[in-house]
């Protein structure tokens, strides 16, 4: 299978480094071609311009993003690696999903009908969060959440959502947890990629 990891986070000491980490090694054990485009490394450019929204209605886009367009139609499987900042993507990854996700690539409408066009993808997002689970389910946040990214960004496009996780209280986490968390991602991909020889 081949795989793509899109990673938003500033700071190889964070935990999410750890788990695009965790899951590079479970996917290079298992022999997989494996891509990973870390946002910040490669100084991607978040702002959607004018010349990015005249452009891709006439199917028209910059280098930077037809090379992102690239690595995605020729994944498989593409894994998002980012933590939950104000109750969102960071600003690096939402920038990244406006120029690169753009209409007829990743979706577009035939006589009024919204079609996605990166179907036949599965996609694995990992995210962390500082609040408690508890707490997003009490304001309904946790609804929120997957509504506006699951629901209004990756299927919409097409994708098949293989698993979605919320690591939460991700400030103040455990050794404990960070070990639960890690066997958990390894278990969602040794299941995944079994189901997948099958």
């Amino acid at each position: 299978m081949k795989n793509l990891i899109i990673y938003a986070h500033p700071n190889s000491g964070s935990l999410n480094h750890f788990f695009k980490q965790t899951i590079l090694e479970n996917l290079q054990e298992s022999n997989q071609e494996i891509e990973v485009r870390d946002l910040y490394e490669i100084n991607f450019n978040p702002v959607l311009s004018l010349n990015d929204m005249s452009g891709q209605r006439m199917g028209k886009v910059a280098d930077e993003v037809k090379t992102e367009q690239d690595f995605i139609t020729w994944a498989d499987r593409i894994i998002f690696v980012y933590p939950i900042w104000w109750t969102g993507m960071p600003a690096i990854m939402k920038g990244y999903i406006d120029r690169v996700f753009s209409y007829g690539f990743a979706y577009r409408y035939d006589q009024g009908i919204q079609k996605g066009l990166l179907t036949g993808k599965k996609a694995i997002i990992v995210n962390s969060h500082g609040k408690s689970n508890a707490e997003y389910e009490a304001m309904g946040m946790d609804k929120a959440l997957a509504l506006t990214s699951d629901t209004g960004i990756f299927k919409y496009c097409g994708f098949e959502i293989e698993q979605h996780f919320y690591f939460d209280k991700a400030d103040s986490a455990s050794a404990e947890s960070i070990e639960d968390w890690k066997d958990q991602i390894e278990m969602a991909f040794n299941f995944s990629d079994e189901a997948s020889v099958v």
